[in-house]
């Protein structure tokens, strides 16, 4: 339970049934994801008073059902991080992201750090069994899958808006959690990949897993690591009008470097959060007639997609993931907020 910003997580005990409409689930693994530090460290505000029980990436099985909802009884599922209600005006017009009615667990309701989370059963991912190895190639857990609900579909749904594919080049500013994912999914779709990041053991992990060239931004100036891109994109016939940029590091730095590579008829897709200002040439968007456009979540109705790129091994996450039991969240938390890990931290009831 998450009590007040820079105080530690505190155990506690409390009922939960599911309503009409609900689903009660109990959780196989919660990864963390930095929206959770920004609560803890941060004073970013949750939409619901405190106490809270914080987490939005979960995986589980359904254990109670409420009226209008009993056949996920008994299925394991990956909860979407974003939930849109799917009957108001935004939803009716396919932009369920802005859904005023959406549910984000973790904030606006309870979320997964605990046995149990109570969610709306509209939405849910349904995960096949993973024992069938046709299936499950990957050989992957349901732990392990919690990962689906942000860190890789958030990335997805940047990827499947701009249609990005063979011929394009996806340049990835910031590949630890949600842009080594982005790395791996463009790849998967047969873009030719560039990685930036200050982290060498992050940009490793990403030449091992599809990333074409990697970068680090903190040993080069811009111009030289601008330049790096173009020969790339020049030595593959890539022109500029098919660059398609994703920020994923969420750092001011970050943000300034993606925005700058910009070029004629770029786009540039913001993904990655900082509370921070950035301070920017928007002309550029103008004088290049380059795009820019921000990312929320993912549409549940584009989790089986990513789903299945992750169980085929398209997209790895053994090796971009560890897990930890769920009594270890004050150090988890304090591990990811002085960066001490690499790997996304899935909490283990």
């Amino acid at each position: 339970m998450f009590t007040a910003p820079g105080e530690p997580l505190r155990e506690t005990t409390r009922s939960e049934n599911a309503r009409p409409g609900e689903v009660l689930v109990e959780v196989a693994g919660c990864g963390i994801c930095h929206t959770d530090l920004g609560f803890c460290f941060d004073g970013v505000p949750t939409r619901h008073a405190l106490p809270l029980v914080l987490g939005h990436e979960i995986s589980g099985t359904v254990v109670e059902a409420g009226a209008g909802a009993e056949s996920w009884l008994g299925r394991t599922v990956v909860v979407p991080a974003v939930m849109p209600c799917g009957n108001c005006a935004a939803c009716r017009a396919g932009r369920g992201s802005v859904c005023p009615k959406q549910i984000f667990p973790g904030n606006d309701v309870h979320g997964g750090f605990g046995s149990h989370v109570r969610v709306p059963a509209a939405g849910l991912c349904p995960v096949p069994d993973l024992r069938d190895r046709n299936v499950n190639r990957a050989g992957l857990d349901l732990a392990t899958l919690a990962v689906l609900a942000d860190a890789v579909t958030t990335p997805y749904q940047a990827i499947h808006r701009v249609g990005l594919g063979p011929g394009d080049l996806a340049v990835v500013v910031g590949v630890g959690g949600v842009g080594g994912y982005a790395v791996q999914i463009a790849h998967a779709l047969g873009a030719l990949v560039v990685a930036i990041d200050v982290d060498p053991v992050r940009l490793q992990m990403s030449l091992e897993h599809g990333a074409k060239l990697g970068l680090r931004a903190d040993q080069l100036e811009f111009k030289a690591l601008k330049q790096a891109v173009r020969d790339l994109a020049k030595a593959n016939g890539v022109p500029t009008f098919r660059w398609r940029i994703f920020e994923c590091s969420g750092s001011p730095a970050g943000q300034g470097t993606a925005f700058s590579l910009l070029e004629h008829g770029s786009h540039l897709s913001v993904v990655g959060f900082t509370a921070k200002k950035v301070e920017l040439r928007l002309s550029n968007l103008m004088a290049f007639d380059a795009t820019a456009a921000g990312n929320w979540g993912c549409l549940p109705e584009l989790y089986p997609a990513a789903l299945d790129l992750v169980l085929a091994g398209k997209v790895a996450l053994q090796p971009f993931t560890e897990l930890r039991p769920l009594a270890s969240i004050n150090q988890s938390f304090a591990d990811v907020h002085a960066n001490r890990v690499s790997r996304r931290l899935v909490l283990v009831p």
